[in-house]
């Protein structure tokens, strides 16, 4: 048997390698309308960089080993650090605030299932130096352009969106001690996926009473509105009620309103987030979230050594392009080949004015094909065919030494008479359709 990929990591065929290619470029032209520019770090890093920010404990994810210089090292499983460390390092000369993006590929040793494997590239995108709340909403936006530039609408994602500063004052004005918040979390986090009478045990097992518990389970379907005519009027929570109101306001300007589903639900597993955070899911419930983030203002001085406020998102290629070939959305592998240039191996100047006109054809910007081996002219044309070439061009040499040209394309055929006529017809050529 020949040998495979190891588990969890992906061959890119051709055609898997332009589907890649889509999304990347995707992401890229988006972002870029943001006003974020693109960064990159190195693939490997010192294990210290991950456990500084997630314990020892994430080792068991990770592919570490010691490099030859002895340094414990790992293959990058995220890009936050990387992002924290660089950032740190000029922080000082960077202008304010900073709009970054990056697509690196990521490596975790984690049981390979639907949506994750041990390899994926990924879009980072993060927001440094701005703790006002248009920031978060700015954030969200270019996450949702994104999902409109699939040719995904509103009723095939949704954001959900959270406050952790809003979800505490609420625990707080429901009487939840700061103990209890970990297993709170815990719970909400599962609210959807555990039964309801299982998600009541674990509140009551951290000490909460019956009222208490019954209205933290309310909180899988409470929307805004009514949340802010219940607690709205409460000193502890009406602040981050306003703040919140504030970014929905935002959003509606922005024209991402329709995306959004409030959901206290979504606490995010990483400790770090300090203020709203989101994750954007198919409607269906099919595939697992699709993007995720939020702002963590305390992350950049505990790995960067950088006091300044951030925001950020991540969104996977794999979840991402399941979901578009679900639901129709990941355009068809197109023929790479505008032209395929064919001769008869009879005629004069074979295969030189042949490759003449290829030359000729490629100066001018387009993908050009030909027979590499003397064939019939037949044979050429059905090699053209199987190719997938948008056009042919046939080149036909006088016995007074001149060249002529036929172009076959899907609207009929092209007489040209010279090279000068060849070229000026491949200027206005370039993604003829068959």
């Amino acid at each position: 048997m020949p040998p495979k990929p190891l588990p969890g990591f992906r061959d890119f065929y051709p055609e898997q390698l332009a589907e890649r290619a889509y999304i990347f470029d995707t992401w890229r032209r988006v972002v870029r309308r943001y006003a974020f520019v693109e960064y990159d770090g190195p693939p490997l890093e010192s294990l210290d960089l991950y456990t500084q920010k997630s314990g020892d404990e994430i080792v068991t994810q990770l592919y570490n080993f010691v490099d030859k210089g002895g340094r414990d090292v790992a293959l990058r499983p995220e890009m936050t650090p990387t992002f924290a460390r660089m950032v740190g390092a000029r922080a000082q000369a960077l202008r304010k605030p900073v709009r970054w993006f990056s697509l690196p590929q990521l490596f975790r040793y984690e049981r390979t299932q639907k949506g994750r494997l041990r390899e994926h590239f990924q879009l980072n995108v993060d927001i440094v130096g701005e703790a006002d709340v248009l920031a978060d909403a700015e954030l969200l936006s270019v996450a949702i352009d994104i999902m409109r530039a699939l040719q995904l609408t509103s009723h095939d994602v949704k954001a959900r969106v959270s406050d952790r500063r809003l979800l505490n004052a609420l625990l707080t004005h429901l009487g939840v001690v700061d103990s209890a918040l970990p297993a709170v979390y815990a719970v909400l986090d599962k609210l959807e996926r555990q039964p309801r009478e299982i998600s009541a045990e674990k509140l009551g097992e951290a000490g909460l009473t019956g009222a208490v518990q019954e209205a933290i389970l309310g909180f899988a379907t409470l929307d805004f509105q009514t949340l802010r005519a219940t607690y709205g009027t409460s000193e502890i929570v009406a602040p981050h009620v306003a703040r919140f109101a504030e970014y929905l306001s935002h959003g509606t300007a922005l024209g991402i309103d329709e995306w959004i589903r409030f959901d206290l639900t979504i606490v995010r597993g990483l400790a770090y987030y300090t203020g709203i955070v989101f994750e954007l899911f198919d409607a269906v419930g099919e595939f697992r979230a699709i993007c995720g983030g939020g702002r963590y203002d305390n992350l950049l001085a505990s790995l960067g050594g950088t006091d300044l406020p951030a925001l950020g998102f991540g969104m996977g290629d794999v979840v991402l392009g399941e979901l578009l070939r679900a639901r129709g959305r990941m355009p068809a592998v197109g023929a790479a080949i505008d032209v395929w240039v064919a001769q008869s191996p009879e005629s004069r100047e074979y295969p030189a004015a042949s490759l003449q006109a290829a030359t000729a054809l490629r100066a001018g910007g387009l993908a050009v094909e030909f027979a590499l081996r003397s064939q019939r002219i037949e044979k050429q044309f059905e090699a053209a065919k199987k190719a997938g070439a948008r056009n042919v061009i046939v080149v036909e040499p006088s016995d007074d030494g001149t060249v002529s040209y036929r172009a076959r394309t899907a609207s009929g055929e092209v007489a040209l008479d010279n090279i000068e006529a060849l070229t000026g017809w491949a200027s206005t050529t370039t993604g003829i359709a068959t």
